[in-house]
């Protein structure tokens, strides 16, 4: 379960994300908003487009003025986030670092190049897979179709010598291209990075290679079920394993130092171990040696473990997200993602996102839930702003914009946890979304829609991304005896549990208690995030499908599930009206208190159905309301967005830190911001490709 708000879903109210995937943005006129971010004149965001993405650069407000032993710290864990880098692209396919290093030779190779025509072609498929850390889409998950012929790809992959191309041991050059050219090519190998597919076999349709070949679904189900389970407290099985078949039996390659992917592993450990030497104070000590000892030992009962010192290092300036976290790319939902976030707190934003975290027993006692399914006790709930210095692995390019961490439940129940917002990220991705085109006025039915949305559109995004990740994901207690929600409800957990954090913030930013703790001036915010949310589920977001497309990205499956049940829900009272004019098609919230209700109404019974483990609830609901696309109402939001031209996805340019060195040690740090996507991709894979072909 992703308890992660991405870019795409959490810029709510004018449009856009929280816990792992974006939902839709909508850009507003250049003009607007109550917004409080500061701009620098001359600093350029959006730097880079191709196919359907946008390359943008972030700032890092207050490191220069941090001190200097809290730079050189980011700078070790920085170092520790890039030394993973590798690992998401073997994840995601096991052809994936192959391909990326082959391109990356003909690129590096572009002036022996003659035909520029198809090089272009080729270089744009390469920047998807950078993107995408792979050959599949980040969010569809479909293979992309190459603009360049096979004719080509053999062409000038023969033109690089032998010695400068990631031949595997034993492996001649057309061997590897033919093999290669196969997969990228043809369309019917490995079409799916992550298949939901209801009633297929997952495993065997999804291309992630987080199971090796001739594994089934059931035979990854037995063996988890099989699995001896400790006594007490459960800890993320499977987790940082991939499973294959040996000897006719199912076994676990483990993610460890001396298992798989150590080349990488022992660099994430060589940094974390500079870390721990400058840690700020003892208990970020404790959990930097706790993270370092499950790195050792791939035992998930030590990633318990550090994730409760994680959890319990509240007062450090300085953080740090390392490890298999998010368990997205897998169907089935136990194996997790390498990702890193490297980050500072932001001290005056985070007086924002505290005052929600310290009124979450209120929030708890007051929800629609049943009393039976609510926390009596609501523990550490630590929630922050961070300014984001380097993210690495599935955090990046494409990142997301709020985070909720562990995801363990009964740690989050005896222990806590911690929700933070991106907030450099945020405001990065708000500012880019003014140097284009804007979809506010186009989408939007009336004046006031749209005044409401420039005003109080960004404090609505934002303050939903909050409540999501602060508040949603913290709520709600399983019945004693149901296990998690990747045992009950499968395929079906994210998109149920992002629906059920995303009612949260939906039921309480139109709450009068929200106006008491002084975080909105009136309801008009929820208004405004209310008609973002509709809109997106309803239309925006179906701009990210190509034409016959249904819906399988777990955020776009949960925001469509909620609009779409809220419509039919409300339907006979009118409450969203869908209205056409000028042959154009718009949804309009007629009763917000009523539309209220009805949000209320579903997190009950969504959260009802994590509580009791309702797998049949669970799936009719994302089967009849979060699946199905109309297809006319496709057609029509493709065309509209044609002339806006703005790019569906946005993902990040890091910072680069520079150390300052004196007799052999790092003394200070300085940071600049690269202007060029191809350039920093090429550099990582230059300096920190520890992982061989296999």
């Amino acid at each position: 379960m992703n308890k992660r708000i991405t870019l795409a879903a959490a810029v709510l109210a004018l449009g856009v994300i929280s816990c792992g995937t974006p939902q839709e943005k909508e850009t507003a006129d250049k003009t607007q908003t109550d917004s409080t971010i500061t701009q620098s004149d001359d600093f350029k965001y959006t730097v880079d487009r191709f196919a359907d993405v946008r390359i943008i650069r972030y700032q890092v407000p207050g490191f220069e003025e941090l001190p200097k032993e809290k730079k050189v710290l980011l700078y070790y864990l920085h170092e520790a986030a890039m030394a993973g880098r590798d690992i998401i692209y073997d994840q995601n396919y096991r052809h994936n670092l192959q391909i990326r290093k082959v391109l990356e030779a003909v690129v590096m190779n572009e002036n022996e190049i003659e035909n520029k025509e198809e090089f272009d072609e080729l270089l744009v498929y390469t920047k998807r897979i950078w993107f995408s850390n792979g050959i599949h889409h980040h969010y569809s998950n479909a293979k992309f179709e190459p603009g360049f012929s096979r004719e080509y790809f053999t062409n000038v992959v023969n033109e690089i010598p032998a010695d400068q191309l990631p031949l595997k041991e034993g492996e001649g050059k057309e061997e590897m291209i033919a093999t290669l050219a196969e997969v990228i090519f043809n369309p019917e190998i490995d079409a799916k990075k992550v298949s939901l597919e209801d009633g297929e076999d997952l495993v065997q349709t999804s291309a992630v290679n987080y199971y090796g070949e001739g594994l089934t679904q059931k035979e990854v189900e037995a063996y988890y079920e099989n699995l001896p389970k400790t006594d007490g407290p459960q800890p993320e099985y499977g987790l940082n394993t991939q499973l294959v078949k040996k000897d006719g039996k199912v076994v676990a390659n483990t993610w460890k130092v001396g298992g798989m992917y150590t080349e990488a592993i022992e660099n994430i450990v060589k940094w974390l171990e500079k870390a721990k030497e400058v840690a700020e104070n003892e208990q970020q000590k404790l959990a930097f040696e706790k993270l370092i000892k499950y790195y050792h030992s791939g035992d998930v009962h030590d990633w318990d473990i550090y994730n409760i010192a994680w959890v319990n290092d509240t007062n450090s300036r300085t953080d740090v997200i390392n490890g298999f976290v998010e368990v997205y790319n897998d169907p089935l939902g136990y194996k997790g993602s390498f990702e890193s976030v490297v980050s500072f707190k932001d001290m005056e934003a985070t007086k924002r996102i505290e005052a929600v975290g310290k009124e979450a027993q209120w929030f708890e006692d007051n929800s629609p839930l049943m009393e039976e399914h609510k926390k009596k006790n609501v523990k550490g709930i630590s929630g922050k702003v961070i300014t984001v210095v380097a993210e690495s692995g599935d955090a990046s390019p494409a990142t997301p914009i709020g985070i909720n961490l562990p995801n363990n439940n009964w740690v989050r129940e005896q222990h806590g946890s911690k929700s933070v917002s991106l907030g450099n990220i945020v405001e990065a991705y708000e500012l880019s979304s003014k140097e284009g085109k804007s979809s506010l006025t186009e989408f939007a039915y009336s004046e006031e829609e749209v005044a409401r949305a420039k005003k109080y559109g960004n404090t609505a995004s934002i303050l939903h991304t909050d409540l999501h990740e602060v508040i949603g994901h913290a709520s709600g207690v399983i019945n004693e005896g149901v296990g998690t929600p990747k045992e009950t409800l499968k395929s079906y957990a994210s998109a149920l549990e992002e629906g059920r954090a995303d009612l949260v913030a939906l039921y309480f930013i139109h709450d009068e208690k929200l106006i008491e703790l002084g975080l909105i001036p009136s309801l008009e915010v929820g208004k405004a995030a209310y008609d973002s949310y509709i809109k997106n589920g309803m239309m925006l977001q179906l701009r990210r499908l190509e034409k016959g497309e249904q819906i399988e990205e777990s955020h776009m499956r949960n925001r469509q599930l909620v609009a779409q049940w809220a419509f039919e829900k409300g339907a006979e009272e009118n409450v969203i009206e869908k209205k056409v004019k000028d042959g154009k098609t718009y949804f309009v919230i007629n009763d917000y208190d009523k539309l209220r209700d009805l949000f209320g109404q579903l997190l009950r019974e969504i959260q009802r159905i994590k509580s009791e483990g309702d797998f049949e609830a669970g799936r009719a609901l994302v089967e009849n309301y979060g699946v199905k696309v109309d297809s006319e109402l496709h057609d029509e939001v493709l065309k509209r967005f044609e002339d806006l031209h703005i790019a569906p996805y946005g993902g990040f340019i890091n910072p680069k830190l520079v150390p300052v060195v004196e007799d052999g040690n790092v003394v200070d740090v300085k940071i600049e911001y690269p202007m060029d996507f191809k350039e920093q991709m090429l550099h990582y894979g230059k300096k920190y490709s520890f992982l061989n072909v296999q």
